[in-house]
């Protein structure tokens, strides 16, 4: 009550817009670390409709548009509100099998696979599938694994954290680094937490990255001792668990619509300008086909694909010599964060195609042309050995 009695005080000096805006903040962010948010779309909609079925009626032509259309639809909207509340917010479902293991399928089929996963399962993973992922977060975390200096943790909660639009998630991994900013360090969890992001879809298990859509205070009092806030920062957390069929309407339009991206064209380009679009089916860049592909796929904050990649020849211009993957905007987190997510995606398919290389952080007399302090922001350079510039 202090507390609420000291806010009261502290808005009666701010305009009255302010104050409102402060309060329907406040609420959105109630009904959506509650798990609320993602009915009220739905029941706003349903009781729209209804009431515009009844001023229909009370006006008495064109019944069935303003009349049975809208109370059609209605009615329907409510039907699935209920269905939704029943089955995802109470959890009252029919039982659902474990999903299996994609074994069969090669790297890019399981990298195509991959879909964020907004509603999971009542169940925790199988004791097994936890260990064997545990066992890809240490390997994908050894300091020789890193591009950076500076070390990073995924730490594994088993809690219902306070997320959204994700519903059902009750295990998360949760990316830690240094609290002072270090931009490698934010590629680095990126980078390293989509290749655990890989191996877990070749498991049968679905994630889903989670950034703004997560509550830190609720992470942070999960993570405990695990967690030193005067040291570290918590980058983003990825919840795990088994995909559930079961899912909001809103949940599902969020996946319709996020379900797009740019054409190669607008991705990978010949020039630092990015105003000549790369000669993707061209030697000495056609090999490198299905990775671009998996790059223009890859998931990044609200789907916004902040990454670029400049592709550039040797001095013969026969002969690929690297990638420089940059970000087009400044933003000091999300950018760098899905820049490590393409790096993964690259290098997974680099392996898988057989092109040797590797990532290197070029110094300022290295990159030329990308030495600018305004966007792009470069990022780090994969640099094709020996053996695979001379067979791409």
């Amino acid at each position: 009550m202090t507390h609420l009695r000291l806010g009261q005080r502290a808005n009666r000096g701010l305009p009255p817009h302010n104050r409102r805006h402060g309060f329907l903040k406040r609420t959105k962010l109630r009904l959506q670390f509650t798990g609320w948010l993602q009915y009220i779309p739905t029941a706003a909609a349903a009781v729209l409709l209804l009431a515009a079925a009844l001023a229909g009626s009370w006006i008495g032509i064109w019944q069935v548009l303003l009349v049975r259309l809208p109370l059609g639809i209605g009615i329907l909207l409510l039907g699935a509100l209920l269905v939704d509340l029943v089955t995802v917010k109470l959890g009252v479902r029919p039982f659902e099998p474990v999903p299996r293991r994609l074994d069969e399928l090669d790297t890019f089929g399981v990298m195509h696979k991959r879909r964020s996963c907004r509603s999971f399962q009542n169940r925790d993973l199988t004791v097994s599938d936890r260990e064997e992922l545990m066992r890809a977060v240490h390997r994908h975390t050894r300091p020789t694994h890193l591009i950076g200096t500076r070390l990073i943790r995924l730490e594994y909660v088993a809690a219902p954290l306070k997320v959204w639009p994700t519903v059902g998630a009750r295990e998360f991994i949760v990316a830690v680094a240094p609290r002072t900013y270090d931009r490698l360090s934010v590629i680095d969890v990126g980078r390293s937490l989509h290749k655990v992001v890989l191996h877990a879809t070749r498991m049968g298990v679905a994630t889903c990255w989670i950034g703004a859509g997560a509550d830190q205070t609720s992470v942070v009092s999960h993570l405990g001792g695990r967690f030193d806030p005067a040291e570290e920062h918590v980058i983003c957390v990825c919840a795990v668990g088994y995909r559930s069929r079961f899912k909001p309407i809103v949940v599902r339009a969020i996946e319709l619509v996020q379900h797009r991206r740019l054409p190669l064209a607008s991705l990978f380009f010949a020039s630092p300008s990015f105003d000549t679009p790369l000669k993707v089916d061209r030697l000495p860049f056609s090999p490198f086909r299905r990775c671009y592909e998996a790059c223009r796929w890859s998931p990044s904050s609200l789907n916004t694909q902040t990454t670029r990649c400049i592709g550039t020849t040797d001095d013969s211009g026969r002969a690929m010599a690297r990638f420089d993957f940059c970000t087009t905007t400044a933003s000091r987190y999300y950018a760098p964060l899905g820049l490590g997510i393409w790096c993964a995606n690259w290098e997974v398919g680099c392996e898988a195609l057989g092109l040797p290389g590797h990532l290197r952080v070029l110094t300022s007399d290295e990159q030329g042309e990308l030495d600018t302090p305004e966007p792009p922001g470069y990022g780090v350079s994969w640099i094709a050995d020996p053996l695979g510039a001379s067979t791409a």
